[in-house]
């Protein structure tokens, strides 16, 4: 007996282009957030590393680039992509990335694979369709360029794909050629890069670990803490990672903790604190000698955060769960060294990471969570002791919801004012990123880094 009516069905084996049209087709009609829903498909298929690649680089690619990838397509689809369904929408879009964008593609593969995947899902009308498009699109691939005398806000928009209401409002906060800037550097790959615990190891020995096992990594110019890796491998699964030697962190993000400055003893909150990565780095700061209570809304993040304390050996850190707007009432005044406001905000600084944030968001967003950032400020301000500091961080490049909240925030709070003894965070980022609202505003293209609001601000009384 050969046994094989025993045998287990085996899953169909997917394709990276076929993962990737699931996904971006998922992301589309359902709202599915791409790198959960990526990550989750990838799991599930098992593809071979150069595969897992593909696939990747098409779902970020092409949800990055959809309003360009979207003006080149309605010239040659008859009815235009909004009369599509979506999947065939996705499917063309993720082909003209690849014509567009990817050169070590050849055009006929893209053509062929793209025709293999509508016959597999629709009918011969449908495949007939994509091949046509797609050969028509390649006979006049040199006519694939945006029109040179289009007004600034709309060409920088098709450039670089970004909603135009969003580019227009850069233009009006930081001038034509920095909104230029910010959008070209979202989007570029973000950088690895990993925040050295010093309480367990110094950044000098653990980039001499780092080299000396195969990874391509230098020192980070933004943070003492910091270490960008060039190349090596997914640092998550690391031994370094699993003992607590380092965190992965963006760049910027290190700075928060950096600027908060909590010395040794002090009683610290962090009032939005998941997934805990600056409180752990403010519990490394104090070398773990004080308290910190970490506060989020969602009990399944406040564990997060337990678990991140306790994979750095941190036991400075408290945990506790509820809305931040309830500190105040939760905590006696005026009893904090340090309170960390690092605020709930639109995101519009980590497009890098996220792209589908930048389609999904509204001007009416930013409104609303300016409202709520203002109100949050006012409320755990109390909790700042006489002498004390208050540091308010977004990872945002909104100006409403960074130095807009601040001015506002200061001008009815007499009592507060932005703390003269900068630390050397701010001073060494100051030179290079821009001076906003006594803080620091870092644009993308400012380190290749996440774009950031950071300011401190002191009680007086």
């Amino acid at each position: 007996m050969s046994g094989r009516g025993n045998d287990a069905p085996k899953r169909r084996a997917v394709s990276a282009r076929e993962l990737a049209l699931n996904v971006l087709t998922q992301v589309e009609q359902e709202g599915a957030y791409s790198n959960l829903l990526l990550n989750k498909e990838l799991q599930k298929a098992a593809l071979e590393k150069g595969d897992a690649g593909l696939a990747t680089e098409l779902v970020y690619g092409t949800i990055s680039r959809l309003n360009t990838l979207d003006y080149f397509l309605d010239r040659f689809v008859k009815k235009g992509t909004t009369k599509l369904q979506p999947w065939v929408r996705a499917l063309l879009r993720l082909s003209l990335y690849q014509i567009m964008y990817l050169d070590r593609i050849p055009d006929h593969a893209v053509v062929s694979e793209a025709v293999k995947l509508a016959k597999k899902r629709g009918h011969q009308g449908i495949s007939g369709m994509v091949n046509g498009v797609l050969r028509n699109i390649l006979r006049q691939k040199e006519e694939l360029v945006i029109p040179e005398n289009l007004p600034p806000a709309e060409a920088i928009s098709l450039r670089h794909s970004h909603p135009k209401w969003l580019v227009e409002r850069w233009i009006e906060q930081y001038g034509v050629e920095a909104a230029e800037a910010i959008c070209k550097a979202n989007n570029e790959p973000p950088a690895v890069s990993i925040r050295v615990n010093t309480t367990m190891i110094s950044r000098e020995a653990m980039l001499e670990e780092m080299n000396n096992g195969g990874f391509d990594a230098v020192p980070s110019k933004l943070s003492p803490y910091g270490i960008i890796v060039k190349s090596g491998g997914n640092m998550a699964h690391t031994d370094w990672y699993r003992d607590g030697m380092i965190s992965i962190q963006d760049e910027s993000s290190m700075l928060v903790a950096e600027v908060v400055d909590p010395a040794p003893g002090m009683r610290v909150l962090d009032c939005c604190a998941a997934p805990g990565g600056k409180t752990a780095h403010m519990g490394e700061i104090m070398k773990d000698d004080g308290s910190i209570i970490a506060n989020d809304l969602h009990s399944h993040k406040q564990k997060l955060i337990a678990e991140q304390a306790e994979r750095l050996g941190l036991d400075s850190i408290k945990t506790v769960t509820g809305n931040a707007l309830d500190l105040a009432k939760a905590f006696e005044p005026a009893t904090f060294d340090r309170v960390l406001l690092d605020a709930p905000c639109s995101g519009l600084g980590v497009i890098r990471r996220k792209p589908d944030l930048k389609w999904a968001k509204t001007p009416d967003d930013i409104g609303e969570i300016a409202s709520l950032q203002r109100e949050l400020l006012q409320s755990v301000s109390t909790l700042v002791r006489p002498g004390g500091v208050l540091v308010y961080s977004t990872c945002t490049i909104e100006t409403r919801e960074n130095e807009g909240a601040v001015k506002a925030f200061l001008a009815e709070n007499p009592n507060f004012e932005v703390a003269s003894d900068e630390t050397d965070g701010i001073n060494r980022t100051v030179k290079h990123a821009l001076p906003r609202g006594g803080g620091v505003q870092i644009l993308p293209q400012h380190f290749h880094s996440d774009g950031f609001y950071i300011v401190r601000l002191r009680r007086l009384s």
